[in-house]
């Protein structure tokens, strides 16, 4: 499968949005309470959520459709927000994005990356070539507490 990968704009906001609530509420079912999902999934995305949106995320799609998200802060080497659309599921989107916010980090000359994954997603990011296995806790700007396990994979 051929993905393409663009930078985002504000106005892709809704369309991430869409895709994160999708993301959220089919992989992480049964990884975290229901209640904690459906408050993890709502509102609208604030003006922090606008301005990462513009700096650091990019966005994979296929078939002229939007299939995942992903981003990473360049100066801190902090990745975020890999979301695949549950339709595209295993056909190779979050490892496309991966691939390429690595490639942005190596340019930039990052010694490393890292990231809080969520409980279903940590075996992904193993694969990927990350490591963690200690539990830890995320707290969302929603006011929630997430189990995470905080990773890291070196890149010299």
């Amino acid at each position: 499968m051929s993905f393409s990968i663009r930078s985002a704009c504000r106005a892709d906001a809704a369309a991430v949005m869409r895709l994160r609530r999708r993301a959220i509420l089919a992989g992480c079912k049964g990884h975290y309470a229901a209640e904690d999902l459906a408050i993890w999934t709502e509102g609208e995305p604030g003006e922090a959520f606008l301005a990462d949106l513009e700096r650091a995320f990019y966005l994979v799609e296929a078939n002229g459709e939007l299939a995942g998200s992903g981003m990473v802060d360049l100066k801190t080497g902090q990745v975020d927000a890999i979301f695949t659309d549950p339709d595209w599921t295993g056909q190779g989107v979050a490892a496309a994005m991966m691939a390429h916010l690595e490639a942005l980090a190596r340019q930039q000359g990052l010694a490393k990356l890292t990231l809080d994954a969520t409980l279903n997603a940590a075996p992904f990011y193993r694969r990927c070539g990350f490591s963690g296995e200690a539990l830890s806790h995320y707290h969302s700007p929603r006011g929630l507490t997430l189990s995470c396990v905080p990773m890291e994979k070196g890149l010299v």
